[in-house]
């Protein structure tokens, strides 16, 4: 599939790609590019203030030292 850029740098999403990602208008998408030089095209399907509430809340708070220590015993110190 091809398709032609703009002069303002736009292009259209080929309508087979956009059916198999499951986009429509106003969706947004996010270009990332491989080490190898090869781009992938991820639907963006949630923003951060829909991910709200997803995880629980701690069942206590930790103090900075105990997060520091956490962190120490979880790299192997």
């Amino acid at each position: 599939m091809q398709t032609t850029i703009t002069s303002k740098g736009q292009v259209t999403i080929p309508k087979p790609v956009r059916d198999a990602l499951h986009l429509s208008a106003g969706d947004r998408v996010e270009f990332l590019v491989e080490p190898d030089g090869t781009i992938k095209v991820i639907p963006v399907t949630a923003s951060v203030t829909e991910l709200k509430g997803i995880v629980p809340p701690p069942e206590r708070t930790m103090s900075l030292e105990e997060m520091d220590q956490a962190i120490a015993d979880g790299a192997g110190g």
